[in-house]
């Protein structure tokens, strides 16, 4: 089989998009899309964010030391790409996109309401790597929607429609090939995709249908 080999560069994907959202006080909050965002950590919980250092939103976060990482949906991607591409010295994107600031309970930037998951984070070191610079986060809380909770307190977070980032392209999370540990379980078998699983709790999707129809109503 052929390969062609290129010089180094970053193709590791898909990624997260994420909305990043930030503010300093008496000033209007902002929204910035980061794709290049992740996991670092898990005790304690720590993730980082890559910006550069020409983004509005860079000396925001430098100076307050505080950001809001922001999971995105089918339904935000729109918001996303907007996000990304409009500089909030220019535009208002909460008033643009018709997003909702949330408030945080540990740090003083707020959500996104539309958001099913808003992360809050305070930057313990950041890092001049080249045309990004890296802020490293302590995850101080997380907040979540709870229209995507079922009736025993599940969180649906696979079931929402997230989105994920992939050279330039924004893409929908789809079939479940397996979960963790699968490989090793005895008598496991090879994935299944969509037929293979089981099916949405009924409470789950009752509750869903139930916001959506509030949302349209009020709309």
């Amino acid at each position: 089989m052929a390969r062609q080999y290129w010089k180094g560069g970053n193709m590791l994907y898909p990624v997260p998009a994420v909305m990043v959202s930030c503010q300093r006080e008496g000033e209007r909050p902002n929204i910035i899309t980061v794709a290049w965002a992740g996991t670092v950590c898990t005790n304690p919980p720590m993730l980082s964010i890559s910006v550069r250092p020409e983004r509005y939103s860079y000396d925001i976060i430098k100076e307050t030391k505080e950001f809001v990482v922001n999971l995105t949906t089918k339904d935000l991607t729109y918001a996303t790409d907007y996000c990304g591409v409009r500089s909030g010295k220019d535009v208002d994107k909460f008033k643009e996109m018709n997003l909702t600031p949330s408030e945080s309970k540990h740090i003083k930037a707020p959500g996104i309401m539309e958001s099913p998951v808003n992360i809050e984070c305070k930057v313990v070191a950041v890092e001049e790597l080249g045309s990004h610079h890296l802020f490293l986060a302590k995850v101080e809380g997380v907040s979540v929607d709870e229209q995507y909770m079922d009736e025993v307190g599940k969180f649906h977070l696979n079931d929402i429609g997230l989105v994920a980032y992939s050279h330039g392209e924004y893409f929908l999370l789809g079939e479940k090939l397996g979960k963790f540990g699968y490989s090793v379980r005895k008598n496991n078998q090879q994935p299944q995709g969509k037929q293979g699983e089981k099916k949405k709790d009924k409470g789950f999707q009752q509750n869903t249908r139930k916001q959506r129809t509030k949302k349209q109503k009020r709309k």
